[in-house]
C-alpha cells in the first residue's frame, strides 16, 4: 500500500521507472485511495470501540469532554499511528529489502520507499502534534476554541505538565524530522537509519500509556513500548511489501528472506508485548461487561488470525515468493494489523478491569511494587524483580556472543577466552544491576540506586569493551560480495564508521558525556522528575551504559574505534577524568539538600533516614568510581606493553628479512652528519 502519490525524482536521483503512463497513474491513485480508505476504516473502528465509555474520565476525576473532542482525538491518533507505521515500513523496506545501486544510492524501489516514507512521516507527524493538542483539551476540559485563542504554541505550556500530550507531541516532532531526512536522503544507509528512527518514535507515546501506571507498571510499561514499536514495524512492513510487490518488486532470494525476517521478528515481539501488557492490566478479573475486555478479546481474535497469516506468508515467501498467495496475504495482514492498531488506540481511553477492582498502595503507584524489608545481602540475592528490557537484553547479548564464538570455532578459528569471559561478565553485571535485588531496591533507595548506577556506568561498559563484540561480529558475518545487497556485516560497518559514531566517540565528546552527565542529572531538578516514571528509569539505565561504553571503547576497547588515540593520549584522557568522579562523590556527601527529596519522601520507607542514605550513596560513588578507573589504568598499561612487544617483534622480523636495512640507513645518516661538520 502507498501513503500518497509519489513526487517526481530530483535530477540527482535515478529515474524510478521512466515516463509515467496513464496506467501507472491509475495504479498509484488506486493504491493511494485504498490507503486512505483503510486509515478511515481504522479510525471508525477506534471511535466505535471507545465512544460512549466514560470510565476513563470518571475514574481519573477529569471532566468528560464533548464527543467532538473525543472523536477528533481518536482519529488524530489513528492517523498518527498509520503514518508512523507506513513511514517505518516504507523506509525499512527501502533500506533493507530493496537492492541499491553499486554506489550505495537507492534504486527504483528504494527511491519509491523513500518518497512514500517522507509523505507518511509528514502526515503522521502533523497528526501526532494534533493529537497532543487535542489531548490537552481532553484532559483539562478546555474547549479547543479556547486553546486556539491562546495562540499556536500557547497550549504547549499545559502539555509540558501532562505526560500523554507531551508524548504525542514529541513523537510528532520526531516524525517531522524523519520526513525531512527522507525527502533529501538517497542512500540505503539513510533509508535504514530513518526507518529505525520512525519505528522508535512509537516508544514515546507508548511510554506514557495510561495502562503503565499502578501495580506492576514496570512490566506493563516495558510491554507497551515493545508492542508499540514492534506493532508499527509489522504493520508498516506488511503494507510496504505489498506496495513493493504491486510496483513490480520481486520477492525472491534475499528480499524474500529479509521481508520474512522483518515480519516474523516484529510480529513475535508484538505478540509477546501484547500478552504481557494484557496479563498485567486485565488480571484475573475479566469483567465480561467491560468495554476494555471486549476490545481485548476482539484484538486477541485478530492476533490469532495474524499469527496464522504470518505463518502462511513466511511459508509462501520461502517456497513460492511471487505466487498468488504472497500477493493476497500481504494486504490482508496489513488490514488485520490496522484493525488491531485501531483497537489499541481505543484502549488508551478505556479502563482495564484491574483498576476497577484493585486498590494500589502508595509504593505500587510510585515504583510498581511494595518494599517490605530493609536492604541487605540476603535481599540482594532473593528479592529479584525481572527487568524486561535490560534483563532480557543481557541474556540475548550473551547468547549472540556465544553463537558467534561457536561459529568461529566451527571454522577452526581461535577466539581469545579472556574476551569471552569479559563479555559474559559484562552481561552478568548488566543483569544483576537491573534485575536482582539492586533493581528491586534501586527506585526506592538512593544508596542502592548509586550502586546500580556505578555498575552500569563503570563496570559493565569496561567489561563489554574488553569483549570485542564488533570484531567478533565482523569475523563471524560473511561479506555480501560485489554486486549483492548489503548484509548485516555492511550494516554494522556503516554504523561504526558513521558520522554519528565519529562524533560520539571523539575523546572530548565522550568525556563530557561520561563525566558531565553525573552533575547535570543529580544536581538539577532533572533527577527528582526522572525518579517518578518507569520509562525515565529505563532511560537512565540506557544512558549510563551507552555513555560508559562510548568513553571506554576508544581507551581500552578491543574493537577499532573511529578515533584511535596513542597510548599516552589514552592515559591522559583517563587521568583527566578521574578527579571528577571523586569530586562528584564528595559533593553528594557534602550536600545539605536531599537529592530527589520530593520523591523519596513520598516513598517514605520507615527504616530509612534520607540524609544518611544519601551520604552512603555519595561514599559509594566515590569508592566505586576509583576502583574501575584503577582497573582501566592497569588494562591500559598491559595493552601498551603488549603493543610495544608486538612492534619490537615486527621490527626484528623485518630486520631479519632486509639485513637491518633500517639500522644501516640510520648509521649512514649519522656518518654523513659527522662528515659535514
Amino acid at each position: 500500500m502507498s501513503a500518497s502519490t509519489e513526487p517526481a525524482a530530483p535530477a540527482t536521483a535515478p529515474d524510478p521507472a521512466g515516463p509515467v503512463t496513464g496506467r501507472r497513474r491509475d495504479h498509484r491513485a488506486a493504491l493511494t485511495l485504498l490507503t486512505l480508505l483503510v486509515v478511515a476504516g481504522c479510525g471508525a473502528v477506534a471511535v466505535a470501540a471507545a465512544l460512549g465509555d466514560d470510565g476513563f474520565w470518571t475514574i481519573s476525576g477529569l471532566p468528560v469532554p464533548g464527543d467532538g473532542v473525543r472523536i477528533a482525538g481518536l482519529l488524530a491518533k489513528v492517523v498518527a499511528v498509520a503514518g508512523t507505521a507506513l513511514a517505518a515500513g516504507s523506509l525499512l523496506v527501502a533500506g533493507f529489502v530493496a537492492a541499491p545501486q553499486s554506489s550505495g544510492t537507492v534504486a527504483v524501489h528504494g527511491y519509491r520507499g523513500l518518497r512514500r516514507g517522507a509523505v507518511a512521516a509528514l502526515a503522521g507527524g502533523v497528526a501526532a502534534v494534533a493529537a497532543g493538542w487535542l489531548e490537552v483539551a481532553d484532559l483539562t476540559g478546555t474547549a479547543p476554541g479556547v486553546l486556539a485563542a491562546a495562540g499556536p504554541f500557547g497550549w504547549l505550556d499545559a502539555a509540558a505538565t501532562l505526560e500523554s500530550p507531551m508524548g504525542w507531541t514529541l513523537a510528532g516532532v520526531l516524525l517531522l524530522l524523519v520526513s525531512a531526512g527522507a525527502a533529501f536522503g538517497l542512500s540505503w544507509r539513510a533509508a535504514s537509519a530513518l526507518g529505525l528512527l520512525a519505528a522508535a518514535s512509537a516508544v514515546i507515546p507508548a511510554a506514557v500509556h495510561p495502562a503503565a501506571t499502578g501495580a506492576d507498571h514496570d512490566w506493563s510499561g516495558d510491554a507497551s513500548m515493545i508492542r508499540s514499536v514492534a506493532g508499527v514495524t509489522f504493520l508498516g512492513v506488511a503494507a510496504a511489501l505489498a506496495a513493493y510487490r504491486a510496483h513490480g518488486g520481486s520477492l525472491t532470494g534475499t528480499p524474500a528472506r529479509r521481508g520474512r525476517a522483518l515480519l516474523i521478528g516484529s510480529g513475535a515481539l508484538y505478540l509477546v508485548g501484547e500478552v504481557v501488557l494484557q496479563s498485567v492490566v486485565i488480571g484475573a478479573d475479566l469483567l465480561p461487561g467491560s468495554a476494555y475486555v471486549r476490545t481485548a478479546v476482539t484484538s486477541a481474535v485478530l492476533l490469532a488470525f495474524l499469527v496464522a497469516g504470518t505463518g502462511l506468508l513466511a511459508r509462501a515467501l520461502g517456497t513460492a515468493p511471487d505466487g498468488r498467495a504472497t500477493g493476497r496475504l500481504l494486504p490482508v495482514l496489513a488490514l488485520a494489523g490496522g484493525a488491531v492498531a485501531a483497537l489499541a488506540v481505543a484502549g488508551t481511553r478505556l479502563v482495564p478491569p484491574r483498576f476497577l477492582v484493585h486498590s494500589d498502595s502508595a509504593l505500587e503507584t510510585l515504583i510498581g511494587w511494595n518494599v517490605e524489608r530493609p536492604f541487605s545481602v540476603l535481599t540482594l540475592l532473593v528479592e529479584w524483580r525481572w527487568n524486561i528490557l535490560f534483563g532480557t537484553g543481557a541474556l540475548v547479548l550473551a547468547g549472540l556472543y556465544a553463537l558467534g564464538v561457536r561459529r568461529l570455532a566451527a571454522r577452526g578459528v581461535h577466539w581469545p577466552v579472556g574476551r569471552t569471559w569479559a563479555w559474559m561478565l559484562g552481561c552478568a553485571a548488566l543483569l544483576i544491576a537491573t534485575s536482582s535485588g539492586l533493581g528491586f531496591y534501586s527506585p526506592a533507595m538512593f544508596s542502592v540506586h548509586m550502586i546500580s548506577h556505578m555498575t552500569l556506568n563503570m563496570l559493565t561498559p569496561i567489561l563489554l569493551a574488553l569483549g570485542g563484540a564488533v570484531t567478533l561480529a565482523l569475523r563471524t558475518l560473511r561479506p555480501a560480495g560485489r554486486g549483492n545487497q548489503p548484509g548485516p556485516r555492511e550494516w554494522l560497518l556503516a554504523a561504526v564508521h558513521s558520522r554519528v559514531a565519529r562524533v560520539l566517540t571523539h575523546p572530548a565528546c565522550a568525556a563530557i558525556l561520561f563525566v558531565g552527565s553525573f552533575y547535570v542529572l543529580y544536581f538539577t531538578p532533572l533527577f527528582d522528575g526522572a525518579l517518578r516514571f518507569h520509562w525515565s528509569h529505563q532511560l537512565m539505565n540506557l544512558h549510563f551504559v551507552l555513555v560508559g561504553y562510548l568513553f571506554f571503547w576508544p581507551l581500552i576497547g578491543v574493537d577499532n574505534a573511529p578515533h584511535k588515540l596513542p597510548h599516552l593520549g589514552r592515559l591522559a584522557v583517563l587521568l583527566a577524568t578521574m578527579p571528577f568522579h571523586a569530586f562528584f562523590g564528595i559533593a553528594v556527601m557534602s550536600s545539605s539538600n536531599i537529592l530527589g527529596e520530593n520523591f523519596y519522601r513520598q516513598v517514605d520507607l520507615p527504616w530509612l533516614n534520607l540524609m544518611s542514605d544519601q551520604n552512603v550513596g555519595g561514599g559509594i560513588a566515590w569508592a566505586t568510581g576509583e576502583l574501575p578507573m584503577l582497573l582501566v589504568m592497569i588494562v591500559l598499561v598491559v595493552q601498551w606493553s603488549r603493543d610495544d612487544s608486538r612492534e619490537a617483534v615486527r621490527k626484528d622480523r623485518q630486520a631479519d628479512r632486509d639485513d637491518d636495512a633500517e639500522l644501516k640507513a640510520y648509521n649512514e645518516m649519522l656518518a654523513r652528519l659527522r662528515q659535514g661538520g
